[in-house]
């Protein structure tokens, strides 16, 4: 697929996919939801693909939600469709938003204003990387839309009920700095350093083994909300399917023979934030 309103470039294990739509704050129209939906299903399938970024085109938005002048061709409005989506069979309003299977990292660099759909798409990755001039909110609350893309569940996942009760029914925008104080973001960088500080990250969770990253973020998804011990047996599956792999053996060698990046004193650590022994 020959994408116009996206852009999806592959940089060796990292995807960037960006949505791109700048004169329109990289709001998502009926063609920008189903270019997602091939780009996340690319990224989803290609076994050479191990970590995506999202961000958005220009330095104004990482993206300002659904087009609202193409509302009516992105909202079901016979009742066959609405039946499909209150049974969970479709991907969401404006892109695969309601995919919860995609257990690869996912991390966003948010590089202005991130509201509505926007913000949604921004709590779809597991990691937000935010520019200080970057604001979010749910703006869509002034217009009578609700979030139909996930905002009402992840939300409040990162951030607690109560945070995600005030941005959700006040539609308040807040800035970037707020936006870490409170937990939606996980770093604050200069504005221009979004896109580079998640590439800088993506390489390094691409670096490291992959079955263990890709079932622990499994099992923390699908365990999340569930009484303990329901959590703990989705834990043991995944770990049970990991624990086997190749990958394990190699590790394990690394370990018992102390080869490992982090310990040669003359390359920068693979581990964020390791401390060596001097």
């Amino acid at each position: 697929m020959n994408f116009k309103e996206i852009a999806y470039e592959q940089h060796g294990a990292v995807v960037v996919i960006r949505f791109n739509r700048p004169e329109q704050r990289n709001c998502i129209g009926p063609l920008t939801h189903r270019e997602l939906i091939e780009a996340w299903t690319r990224f989803r399938d290609d076994d050479s693909a191990r970590v995506a970024v999202i961000t958005g085109t220009g330095d104004r938005a990482f993206c300002a939600g659904g087009d609202l002048k193409a509302a009516a061709q992105l909202v079901p409005v016979d009742a066959e469709e609405m039946a499909a989506h209150d049974r969970g069979e479709r991907p969401g309003i404006i892109g695969p938003s309601r995919w919860t299977d995609i257990y690869k990292p996912v991390i966003a660099a948010v590089n202005g204003v991130a509201y509505a759909g926007g913000l949604e798409w921004a709590c779809f990755a597991d990691l937000r990387i935010a520019e200080e001039h970057a604001s979010f909110g749910v703006t869509c609350r002034r217009w009578n839309i609700g979030l139909a893309d996930g905002g009402t569940q992840r939300l409040p996942r990162i951030v607690g009920m109560g945070r995600a009760m005030e941005l959700i029914l006040t539609g308040k925008v807040i800035d970037a700095e707020e936006a870490y104080r409170i937990g939606l973001v996980n770093e604050v960088v200069p504005s221009g350093r979004s896109l580079k500080r998640a590439m800088e990250l993506a390489a390094v969770l691409a670096g490291l083994p992959q079955p263990a990253m890709r079932t622990d973020k499994e099992a923390a998804i699908r365990g999340y909300g569930l009484p303990l011990d329901e959590g703990l047996k989705i834990e043991a599956q995944c770990f049970n399917r990991s624990i086997h792999q190749p990958e394990t053996e190699e590790g394990l060698r690394r370990f018992l023979e102390r080869d490992h990046p982090d310990r040669d004193a003359q390359m920068s650590p693979m581990t964020p934030g390791i401390v060596r022994d001097q």
